[in-house]
């Protein structure tokens, strides 16, 4: 019997995803939805009931399995009502929790690792079949990320994966254990793959890795990140490459050197951290000390003059006095960072740090989380201000209605109001005419909008989602539950 295009219908299923976690995470939802459109899912339209809810997550902070826990505890009636519904655990806690997730919630219907994401439609199939949950959990990569299908989140800015996995021991940190030692790709592979990005109208790439400058370590060459940065540059339609996150221990000259001379290498450099304290960071195992970490970036200052910088900090170590705080403050203060991501320190079970003497009382991680806080901000502050007045190239990331946001080159956040042609896609010139901590604005009277590859992408996506009725990026969660 031939199948009627009711009875397809019918049978297609639809999805989200919720992302919790790094940009390495967000990347592999991309590849996660691109496996799901390849087996015939679609994205669940915004307001609908998808049939299937994926969450991939994050296992580097507590805050991540809370968010996790509560957004399951959340679904526990709605999969009562709905028994059809199929809910799926992927990610770094998928890999380290397994069975744990099924003790704790019952109802989900798959748990696979970090190092199988393309098996997910099989095993949601299975589970249908089957009637009962499915656990599969690999211990090694079964497929690098980028052999798999992607649904890119923007059609005009895309993360490209160089590396998985982290060859480092710091003692806070599960994902060594959960991603696996750091494996490579050739650079002719991610080359090619740059190059169909920038063909099908990708205007800005931002090359990925656990730590982004080991790469070569798989083939031995200490100068393949370099080499790779300056490759970029000979692509043409390529206007904008970034990077994270690399390490300070393996950050090199001609890296710097690279940067400078690459013209659409951005002047923004994310360099982690972590701590202002030379006997926290060795408490850490981060294997550099804070006059290494000065050095490194007084060079890229100099290489560069305008470039920014941009961090990570962790708040409340084991061990960590009020004398070692009061030195991350300094640091902080002193590198002038343009943000920081700042966490609280958690317990990571299997973690050296797990199980240190002297853990900081919560009180005391959250009061000095507020002063570092409070003191980035300032920071901050002071940095935009250094382009009150000036002309600044932005990439239009979004518009509603007539505002507009966009990244600078040196990765400031810009909003201002957008003239009628501008596209998300496009770049903008603007003068900025005020500044806050952690955002800048733009004068719509100064705003020149140059149309670019990147916005006839998004304007043929954006066609072809409405043609389609389907969602234009990433369906996720929030969007089906804004009815």
């Amino acid at each position: 019997m031939s199948l009627t295009l009711t009875t397809i219908a019918s049978m297609t299923r639809t999805y989200v995803i919720q992302t919790l976690g790094c940009q390495m995470n967000v990347h592999d939802s991309e590849r996660i939805a691109g496996s799901l459109d390849a087996a015939g899912y679609i994205p669940a339209a915004a307001g609908s009931d998808p049939d299937l809810i994926v969450f991939n997550t994050c296992a580097v902070r507590e805050n991540a399995d809370n968010k996790l826990y509560g957004h399951l505890s959340f679904l526990a009636p709605e999969k009562k009502l709905r028994p059809e519904l199929q809910i799926a655990i992927g990610g770094c806690l998928a890999q380290k929790d397994k069975s744990v997730i099924l003790e704790k919630a019952p109802y989900v219907d798959v748990v696979f690792g970090t190092h199988n994401m393309g098996s997910l439609p099989a095993l949601l199939e299975r589970a249908r079949v089957e009637k009962r949950a499915q656990i599969e959990i690999k211990e090694s990569l079964e497929h690098f990320p980028s052999t798999l299908p992607a649904r890119r989140h923007s059609p005009f800015s895309a993360w490209v994966s160089i590396s998985v996995g982290c060859n480092n021991t710091c003692t806070f940190c599960i994902v060594p254990a959960l991603r696996g030692r750091e494996k490579d790709r050739s650079s002719d592979e991610i080359l090619s793959e740059i190059r169909a990005l920038v063909a099908d109208g990708v205007i800005e790439i931002t090359l990925l890795g656990q730590n982004v400058n080991a790469y070569g370590v798989d083939f031995g060459d200490r100068t393949a990140f370099a080499k790779l940065l300056r490759a970029c540059g000979e692509i043409e339609g390529l206007e904008r490459v970034r990077f994270m996150s690399p390490h300070p221990r393996d950050f090199t000259d001609d890296v710097i050197q690279a940067m400078a001379e690459t013209k659409n290498v951005m002047p923004h450099l994310h360099m982690p951290l972590q701590s202002g304290s030379d006997a926290i960071l060795a408490a850490m195992r981060r294997s550099y000390r804070i006059d290494r970490y000065r050095s490194i970036i007084s060079k890229v200052r100099s290489a560069l003059p305008n470039a920014t910088i941009t961090t990570d900090v962790i708040v409340g170590f084991p061990g960590e006095s009020e004398a070692d705080f009061r030195a991350t403050l300094d640091v902080c203060s002193e590198i002038g960072f343009l943000a920081a991501y700042s966490f609280k320190y958690s317990k990571r079970p299997g973690t050296p740090a797990a199980v240190m003497e002297n853990q900081i009382p919560e009180q005391i991680v959250a009061e000095r989380y507020d002063r570092l806080h409070h003191q980035l901000n300032q920071v901050a502050a002071r940095v935009n201000r250094e382009v009150l007045g000036k002309r600044v190239e932005v990439l239009i990331t979004d518009i509603d209605g007539s505002s507009a946001t966009g990244k600078s080159r040196d990765f400031r956040l810009v909003h201002f109001d957008a003239p009628a042609n501008a596209r998300p896609g496009d770049i903008a010139e603007v003068t900025i005419t005020e500044t806050k901590a952690h955002f800048i604005l733009g004068d719509r009277d100064s705003v020149i909008i140059r149309p670019t590859r990147g916005g006839d992408a998004f304007s043929s996506r954006k066609a072809e989602a409405e043609s389609k009725g389907v969602a234009l990026g990433m369906p996720t969660l929030k969007s089906v539950h804004s009815k």
